[in-house]
């Protein structure tokens, strides 16, 4: 039996959240994928490459650079793929025609980033509503990061028997803390032995609201610091709002740290969360809260202000994480009162075990099998199934 080939296509490959639970991904699907980029070969690009994964530029020249369109119907015709995975709001746009194109039925779409209010960190319109949805009826299965995501896109409008819920998922095994790593991590970094370090993981854009814990900062005694890993727009602006409150001296910008020293898939995390006491998320708007998951998973207690993958667990699954709702002050004495409590065993909860990434990639691989199934030809003279959605009862 041929072994089953997929083509994951996603908008871009620099240091992101999707770009990085692909990566990871791959590294535990038991499936021939090969990847193909619209735009920015970046750090992620490299590391799939260095796995042994064919990565194919399209050099898409921006939204619409239609000329990208035969391209990738080439690449997908020549690939002779199975089933074709897209990510991200442009790819999924793209990836969909072209398969069809092309002539593969079975497409799969992952919906990493949709919100309430916005779409991988843009405003949504009606405008992107309606493309979106023309988008989706072209593909077979829309995959939610979560249940909270799933229900969005219910209400949207996407029936609910083309979606599948299949979460982020977490290498537990690098996320696991060591003392030695965490000393030797804080030195690295220049920290006191006595501070207190308050982590923030994820892109340095205004949605993230990272300037909260900044401000936050500045109501908490001077033996506490800010670690924040990622870049973006936003930095120079965090940068200069640490300078207006008094605190850029406890600040450390660390970057996206595109690759770890073990060479692992995705920035140096396990180590930097070791060096962390707390991981505040303020992010008001989240599709599953990664971020949040892989701090649990380092053992870290955890204040967010929306993370579905907390959420959508009950309550003593995620004992370590808290919900915070207001402003620099409200942090400031959440963490406070995490402090107070003392410092607890490093051991990940429930729902870290929970998010394990082979458990995600074995439900995924259960979502090809159907979607393959579903899309399989029908022998001559067997009626086609009326759709859920289409039924109609006598």
């Amino acid at each position: 039996m041929r072994e089953l080939r997929v083509l994951h296509i996603i908008t871009g490959l620099g240091v992101g959240g999707a770009e990085q639970q692909l990566r990871l991904l791959l590294r535990h699907l038991p499936v021939s994928c090969d990847v193909v980029t619209l735009t920015r070969p970046g750090a992620v690009a490299a590391g799939l490459s260095a796995d042994g994964v064919r990565v194919v530029h399209l050099g898409m020249g921006g939204n619409r650079d239609l000329s990208a369109l035969p391209r990738l119907v080439r690449v997908i015709r020549a690939g002779r793929y199975d089933l074709v995975h897209t990510h991200l709001y442009r790819a999924c746009l793209y990836g969909r025609i072209a398969a069809r194109l092309a002539g593969v039925r079975a497409v799969v779409a992952t919906e990493h980033s949709l919100g309430e209010g916005q779409l991988e960190g843009r405003p949504l319109t009606a405008g992107v509503r309606a493309l979106y949805l023309a988008g989706e009826r072209l593909g077979s299965t829309t995959v939610a990061v979560s249940a909270t995501v799933a229900d969005r896109l219910r209400r949207w409008g996407v029936p609910a028997p083309r979606i599948e819920v299949v979460p982020n998922g977490v290498d537990l095994d690098r996320f696991r803390f060591d003392a030695a790593r965490r000393a030797a991590t804080r030195r690295r970094l220049g920290l006191p032995e006595d501070a207190y370090v308050i982590g923030g993981i994820g892109r340095l854009a205004a949605g993230k609201r990272f300037d909260v814990v900044v401000r936050a900062l500045a109501r908490l005694p001077r033996d506490h610091w800010l670690l924040l890993v990622g870049s973006g727009p936003e930095e120079s602006v965090l940068r200069r709002t640490a300078h207006e409150a008094g605190v850029a001296d406890r600040v450390l910008f660390a970057g996206e740290r595109p690759c770890a020293p073990d060479g692992s898939a995705g920035p140096d995390l396990p180590a930097l969360a070791a060096a962390m006491d707390v991981l505040a998320s303020p992010s008001p708007q989240e599709a599953f809260g990664l971020a949040v998951v892989e701090a649990l998973a380092a053992g870290l207690p955890v204040l967010y202000a929306s993370c579905p993958a907390v959420e959508d667990l009950p309550a003593h699954a995620a004992a370590g994480a808290r919900r915070v709702r207001g402003g620099p002050e409200a942090y400031a004495r959440a963490i406070t009162e995490v402090r107070a409590r003392g410092p607890l065993p490093r051991t990940p909860p429930d729902a870290a075990r929970h998010y394990s990434i082979a458990r995600t990639a074995a439900r995924l691989l259960d979502v090809y099998t159907a979607t393959l199934s579903a899309t399989a030809p029908r022998p001559p003279g067997r009626p086609a199934p009326i759709p859920p959605q289409e039924a109609t009862t006598p």
